[in-house]
């Protein structure tokens, strides 16, 4: 079966090419899979793993817009349909010059194991542009926004299509696309989540992914008897998921004590407290600044700027016993990941999307670390997004202690699924098998359930 399994990678990477995160993703998933292959040779009969990679659909599209001083820019457009057999197609859009088609297909493929993971019927997407929101005025902002929903509303809907934020795309740019989205097809429905509270969102979603995050490592921690209180944490990122991940460390008793931009990180050893969160928070939402500003109110702080000539990222380097890499994907490579374990840390919960390489996966698992990847571990926010359609489907709204304690059942059951999984297939403690094998089973019975489709 493992030859099967590398025969069909090679396909995969012929098929593909110059994709390698979607390569990569593809093949976390197929590494966890050969034993469910051998009990289940209806899924190898079905071809399920060979439907499973192509995305039912992928729009691709020019995206005009004027700038401030009257000249035309023009960007492009993509979203991704990677699977609907267990719901409509459910993820963010993010607005990054990084952005491209392969980087997309990887995105939505891990959407479709981290939505089946949530227990919510949601199916898995992707999408955005090449758009780089930072620098822009909100009225560039905005007219990219409408260009860019001008396309996209032909191809979205509630029972079809719902995105999301992602990076670059925050609670402004969801706004001016539903105010697009809104006057287009002359309806008021739930086609987006991450809404302002006053017009359909939903309380806690903000928050979600970072909360989560935190969630699935204190259900990781109770495996052996110990809670967060008084754990050195490093996180990376600085956006909503490092912001949210950081409260609710603060909330739980831990000491996170880093944080970063695309420039550089800060290290506070005295611990990030409610009042310099409250700082940051301001800085980054409000005044769009550098993370480098914290060190200079923050005197105790030291600021150290990115050297992209170092084969690693001196962030992972400190003591701690958590790490929560909540920027981008691939930020955690070998060399880091000797450096976490080096340092003491044996709680990794990865709340951005794929963040650690094979190879620094492979690291954890072989030390047995308490890991928890990103499709587990970051399913907070889309499980959250999936409560906002809940509630904008029966026109009602969840206070935030409601949607804080169901994103709490949801991160718990999604650990006992993993737990409960990998052991059901040899592998008791790989969150990163249960993950993969228990997103996989869901959306695979589905798809034979439903035919050749």
């Amino acid at each position: 079966m493992k030859d099967d399994l590398a025969e069909l990678l090679a396909q995969v990477k012929a098929k593909n090419p110059g994709e390698p995160e979607f390569h990569q993703a593809v093949y976390e998933v197929f590494e966890s899979l050969a034993p469910v292959l051998d009990r289940h040779p209806e899924y190898r009969k079905g071809k399920i793993l060979q439907r499973m990679i192509e995305p039912e659909r992928v729009i691709m599209f020019r995206v005009p817009w004027q700038d401030d001083s009257g000249e035309v820019q023009v960007n492009r457009g993509f979203r991704i349909g990677m699977n609907s057999a267990i719901g409509p197609f459910k993820g963010g859009l993010r607005f990054h010059p990084s952005v491209n088609l392969g980087i997309l297909k990887f995105l939505a493929f891990e959407q479709v194991f981290k939505n089946s993971l949530t227990t919510l019927p949601m199916g898995g997407g992707k999408g955005g542009s090449d758009f780089d929101p930072k620098g822009k005025s909100d009225n560039e902002v905005m007219r990219f926004c409408q260009a860019f929903m001008a396309e996209l509303s032909r191809h979205i809907g509630p029972d079809r299509d719902v995105p999301a934020g992602d990076i670059g795309v925050g609670s402004r740019e969801i706004g001016f696309l539903f105010g697009m989205y809104k006057k287009l097809r002359n309806e008021f429905t739930g086609v987006l989540t991450g809404k302002g509270i006053g017009w359909g969102g939903s309380l806690i979603r903000p928050e979600a992914t970072g909360y989560g995050a935190v969630y699935f490592a204190a259900e990781m921690l109770k495996t052996r008897n110990e809670e967060l209180a008084g754990k050195v944490c490093l996180v990376s990122g600085s956006g909503n998921v490092a912001q949210y991940t950081v409260e609710k460390l603060i909330e739980m008793g831990a000491r996170p004590v880093t944080l970063s931009d695309s420039a550089g990180y800060i290290y506070d050893e005295a611990g990030i407290t409610r009042e310099k969160l409250a700082f940051i928070m301001q800085l980054k939402n409000v005044q769009r600044g550098r993370i480098s500003e914290y060190a200079s109110k923050f005197g105790d702080a030291v600021y150290t700027p990115i050297d992209r000539k170092l084969d690693h990222n001196p962030l992972w380097n400190y003591q701690a016993q958590c790490a929560f890499p909540s920027a981008t994907q691939n930020e955690i490579n070998e060399k880091d990941a000797a450096n976490l374990l080096r340092n003491g840390v044996y709680v990794v919960s990865e709340g951005a999307n794929m963040p650690t390489t094979i190879g620094g996966v492979n690291q954890f698992l072989e030390a047995k670390i308490l890991f928890g990847p990103g499709k587990a571990a970051n399913a907070g926010g889309v499980a959250t997004s999936g409560l906002e359609m809940a509630q904008n489907s029966m026109r009602i709204s969840w206070t935030r202690e409601e949607v804080d304690a169901r994103l709490q059942g949801i991160m718990k059951a999604i650990h006992k699924t993993c737990r409960a999984t990998a052991e059901r297939f040899g592998t008791p403690g790989n969150y990163v098998n249960g993950a993969n094998i228990a997103g996989f089973l869901k959306v695979a019975n589905a798809m034979l359930d439903q035919g050749i489709v």
